[in-house]
């Protein structure tokens, strides 16, 4: 390949060559990115924890307006993910135009943009993501405006709203990725894998709709859980990555199953609304997140260790296997959590099935999204 080729896309002055070598200057320089990272690291945290609050407030209570303390929450996660991308993207500029080559571990490989910009290519896809993310809540408030309350999640400013979040935990994924020789880099990426993990399971309820003998919810949960799974393994050169990605998002899935019912009851007491009569008390967005993930993650892991070895077509197969077990253990989670009887085999069967097509293709994809995440850093390509 020639070397025009190898540094396509990457902001001028910088080469594979310049950007590769890590020196004693490049570590300090990693070092210095961590606090910027940290703070992207908080807005996501925010984010997550408003939508866990907003969804639960939505079952429990009921319907809100836009200015309410789960929204701000919501609203300010994405406002610091969004300033500390800017800050990023300003601080690599200004240093390549004072001659120094931006280090790729600070938020990955560097990106020209407008030939203005020098944009480490993890902080630019968090920055789009909290700028659509604006953009959406200003029509989401024009939307409460014109209809007043709001008691869906699938509503189009709602829908606009979560992927935006969604690609700016991606662009949180590549900088802590890009760091992955770091300590701080290999937390922050088990941290943010998490992350995207729990708040990826609010997205698949725009699916609750669709009718027939799938189960449409099940099936995309375990489309979306095993994407992240295998690009998991598909990026770290050694095991762990996966199983570590489920632990962390056990964890959450924990944290949640408190703090959703107890800050959505306190909340209502302060403003003085009534919690509904029929309320279960169970965490919604909790319980949606698969409890069995740690299982299929070492499962998947095993399937990695011999497609490292050159076999590539397991990625594709132990996909189809996570799949179908996250598919149907799904159900019967369901039934479990919500106390009704866990449906017969034959109910079961058509999500099983669609969860191994579904995992099929998110074994292909994911592998590859692996081995593209590694190219956030071009000392690792």
């Amino acid at each position: 390949m020639a070397a025009g080729d190898m540094t396509a896309g990457i902001a001028p002055g910088i080469t594979r060559e310049r950007a590769a070598p890590r020196t004693a200057t490049g570590a300090a320089t990693a070092s210095r990115g961590l606090p910027t990272a940290l703070a992207l690291l908080t807005g996501s945290l925010l984010t997550l924890v408003g939508l866990t609050w907003d969804v639960q407030w939505h079952t429990d209570v009921g319907p809100d307006t836009f200015f309410t303390l789960p929204h701000l929450f919501l609203y300010a996660g994405s406002a610091v993910a969004g300033l500390a991308s800017l800050g990023a993207v300003l601080a690599a500029t200004a240093g390549q135009r004072a001659g120094r080559d931006p280090d790729p571990v600070v938020g990955g490989r560097p990106i020209a943009v407008l030939r203005v910009f020098s944009a480490p290519i993890g902080y630019l896809v968090a920055g789009c993501g909290a700028a659509s993310f604006l953009l959406y809540g200003l029509w989401d408030q024009w939307w409460h405006g014109l209809y007043g309350f709001d008691a869906v999640i699938d509503s189009p400013p709602h829908i606009g709203l979560l992927l935006s979040v969604m690609a700016t935990l991606v662009g949180t994924v590549m900088v802590f990725a890009a760091a992955y020789r770091q300590t701080w880099g290999r937390v922050g990426t088990v941290t943010s894998l998490g992350i995207l993990a729990a708040f990826s399971t609010i997205v698949v309820l725009g699916f609750s709709n669709v009718g027939g003998p799938v189960d449409a919810v099940s099936a995309a949960l375990s489309w979306l859980m095993v994407v992240l799974v295998v690009t998991a393994v598909g990026f770290a050169r050694k095991p762990g990555l996966a199983v570590a990605l489920a632990v962390a998002l056990g964890i959450i899935q924990a944290v949640g199953w408190w703090f959703s019912p107890w800050a959505t009851h306190v909340y209502a007491d302060a403003v003085g609304l009534p919690i509904r009569d029929y309320i279960r008390g169970v965490p919604v967005m909790p319980a949606l997140m698969p409890m069995g993930l740690v299982v299929v993650a070492a499962l998947v892991e095993v399937f990695a260790v011999a497609a490292r070895r050159g076999n590539r077509w397991l990625p594709a197969v132990a996909g189809a296997l996570a799949g179908g077990l996250v598919a149907g253990f799904q159900g019967v989670q369901n039934a479990w959590v919500y106390g009704y009887a866990v449906p017969p085999v034959g109910d079961l069967a058509p999500t099983v099935v669609a969860g191994v097509v579904l995992g099929l293709l998110a074994g292909f994809v994911g592998w590859r999204f692996g081995r593209m995440l590694r190219l956030v850093d071009p000392g690792k390509a």
